[in-house]
């Protein structure tokens, strides 16, 4: 998980883990990261986390937002970014071991333990009783049912090794208006970024549970089947139509 360590003047004030989709900044109380300071205006950035992948946008703030010294409209935060508002810093910063440390589920390496009865003494013979002939001896008359002993347990049958997951079937993007009309775009990344950068930018998601839309930039949200779309992701069905940035286009799965 990524996350922001906010500072002021050299002295860190506290760190923000980036565990919401979208994450404002600004002065106003509402805001998920609240700077009371007047430089800042009440909204002005917010922080798309997509995966593993964080958006960073200036909402159109009256004193600007800064990554690593230049000012920006939209910028992909990379690892160590440090993001300036008013007098405010903010990194960027990538836990390179997070996933390492991720638990790991260990093999089941227990096996069935084949528990075999200890063989019983031979009765002793009575005194002077002949001896048995030693050519072919008859096979001894199997023992009552009563006091037949439990069979030997047999070794546990492995278990079906489980199937594979079923990959997901792949979708794509048919264009329905615009100068590239009935072009198709395979949405085969995990992530597809979509629009105009200034004018209204939204990112494709393909997750084991299925694509998912995200509304990225924009005074204007993406439009699916007629409704406007919110911050929040939002997911993708067959045959789904989107207006983005003036071009409609249709959502659909590849059989």
């Amino acid at each position: 998980m990524a996350k922001l360590i906010l500072s002021l003047e050299g002295s860190v004030i506290r760190e923000i883990p980036l565990n919401k989709e979208r994450i404002t900044i600004g002065r106003k109380a509402q805001n998920d990261i609240q700077i009371e300071n007047l430089a800042v205006s009440g909204e002005h950035a917010c922080i798309v986390t997509i995966l593993n992948d964080s958006f960073l946008e200036d909402l159109g703030s009256t004193n600007g937002t800064i990554v690593n010294g230049n000012q920006i409209k939209k910028h992909i935060l990379q690892n160590n970014d440090v993001i300036e508002i008013g007098k405010y810093k903010m990194k960027y910063v990538m836990e390179a071991g997070a996933a390492a440390a991720a638990p790991v589920a260990a093999e089941d390496f227990e096996k069935t333990m084949v528990m075999r009865s200890p063989s019983k003494p031979a009765a002793p013979k009575p005194a002077g009783a002949p001896a048995a002939p030693s050519a072919a001896p008859r096979p001894a008359a199997p023992p009552p049912m009563a006091a037949a002993a439990a069979p030997t347990p047999r070794p546990a049958a492995p278990a079906p090794a489980s199937r594979p997951a079923e990959p997901q079937p792949l979708a794509a993007l048919q264009l329905l208006t615009g100068p590239n009309a009935g072009k198709e775009i395979e949405l085969t990344k995990n992530l597809t970024t979509l629009g105009k950068p200034g004018v209204q930018v939204a990112v494709i998601t393909r997750r084991p549970q299925g694509y998912f839309i995200t509304h990225v930039e924009g005074a204007n949200f993406p439009v699916l089947n007629g409704k406007q779309l919110d911050n929040q992701a939002r997911p993708l069905n067959d045959h789904d139509v989107i207006e983005l940035a003036g071009v409609k286009m249709e959502f659909f799965v590849k059989r």
